[in-house]
């Protein structure tokens, strides 16, 4: 199963852009994806055909505007194998993650890992403590520290990401969840690596809760999404107060909307939920299994060149079974921001370098701050051969 790179490409006016006179080769997409034209007309379509706001309006074009957005939310639901109303709308990952954070009763301590966002370590210890589980030295999950700790503490949530930012580890979420339930704890998978890059389904995965952003997944920026499982949106309180969460409103009290409104207090980005919606269209017409086996035939290799490099240090597992196209590494003695301001100014290689808000997890591995380069549905074996010899040709120069 596969799709013609080439023709996708073509979708993406951006990777036209030459910079210092080369061809612009993206590899950041772990940060945020480029768009292609579809989702680039959704926007431009609803302001230019629909543009009115949702919910409240019996005109035309706020009844228009009102059934593209609940269609967007259908479409996801969908992609995800959730029902509609188990689909909030939110701006990003990290909001969904604060929501959950604010609105769960959780009863015992949260139990996380060393290799999460920073927006999956920060909301927690708010409210709760935070119980972190160990990685090894190529940040794999510690599992057997993980049933300990399940086991040795009172914990009501486990809060894991899928996929690592910072490294690309795939986490065995499903057994982890299945521990999870075992000692009585809420699950909750951040997606925001996994979702864009190969099959999600939360029944698959048994979790209580999924985040993710959409400007990881071809949306645009501003709109993310929270699942969670009917019975605990039913339960959980608001995170906002305002309009179109309620149903009635008096001076002397509110009535709450039903799910999932009850969360989306207030304007939201309309334009951006709809604009998400014909993103996932367009990741369901290639087909997540595709990208995902697209992802691993580059990882493979880039991770086969960089191992055969001397003076690069290859952070992470090495098996692209358990990697997604994430590429992280060091050059021991060049500073990690420096590094990647070469490869964008010499080769018009565009990567992120720093702790890519995972600080904690280089810290543990005593890495510092990196480089990482992020392969996503439109990089192609030749962008990835020119990042191999560049990272090398100047790792035998500075």
């Amino acid at each position: 199963m596969s799709f013609d790179v080439l023709s996708v490409r073509e979708d993406f006016a951006i990777l036209k852009r030459e910079i210092n006179g080369r061809p612009m080769v993206y590899m950041d997409s772990a940060a945020t994806s480029l768009k292609p034209r579809p989702v680039i007309d959704a926007v431009l379509d609803f302001y230019e055909n629909h543009c009115a706001n949702i919910h409240r309006g019996v005109h035309q074009l706020s009844q228009e505007a009102s059934e593209l957005y609940e269609d967007a939310r259908y479409t996801i639901s969908r992609f995800i194998g959730a029902m509609e109303r188990e689909i909030v709308f939110v701006r990003n990952a990290s909001e969904a993650l604060n929501l959950v954070a604010h609105s769960l009763p959780i009863d015992g301590a949260v139990l996380t890992t060393t290799a999460e966002h920073h927006s999956n370590l920060l909301p927690w210890g708010r409210r709760n403590e935070v119980i972190v589980v160990d990685i090894s030295p190529t940040g794999i999950l510690d599992l057997e520290d993980l049933a300990r700790k399940l086991k040795g503490n009172k914990v009501g949530l486990v809060s894991v990401t899928h996929v690592s930012n910072g490294l690309g580890v795939i986490n065995p979420v499903k057994q982890i969840g299945e521990m999870a339930r075992a000692h009585g704890a809420y699950f909750l998978v951040d997606g925001s690596q996994s979702v864009p890059h190969m099959p999600v389904n939360v029944h698959e995965l048994d979790c209580d809760f999924l985040v993710f952003s959409g400007h990881k997944m071809l949306g645009p920026s501003g709109v993310g999404v929270l699942y969670a499982r009917s019975e605990h949106l039913e339960s959980m309180e608001p995170f906002l107060l305002g309009s179109d969460m309620i149903s009635e409103v008096h001076l002397d009290g509110f009535k709450l909307a039903n799910i999932p409104w009850k969360f989306e207090a207030g304007t939201p980005n309309i334009e951006g939920a709809i604009a998400l919606g014909v993103a996932v269209e367009y990741l369901e017409d290639l087909g997540m299994d595709a990208v995902r086996a697209h992802e691993r035939e580059l990882a493979t290799l880039a991770l086969e060149g960089f191992q055969q490099m001397r003076n690069v240090q290859l952070l992470g597992p090495t098996d692209p079974d358990i990697r997604s196209g994430v590429i992280t590494f060091k050059r021991p003695n060049i500073e990690a921001h420096a590094f990647a301001k070469l490869l964008s100014n010499r080769y018009s290689i565009l990567i992120r370098s720093g702790f890519h808000c995972a600080q904690p997890l280089f810290e543990t591995l005593g890495a510092g701050e990196s480089c990482r380069a992020s392969l996503y549905l439109y990089n192609t074996t030749e962008e990835v051969a020119a990042l191999v010899s560049a990272v090398d040709a100047l790792s035998q120069v500075v």
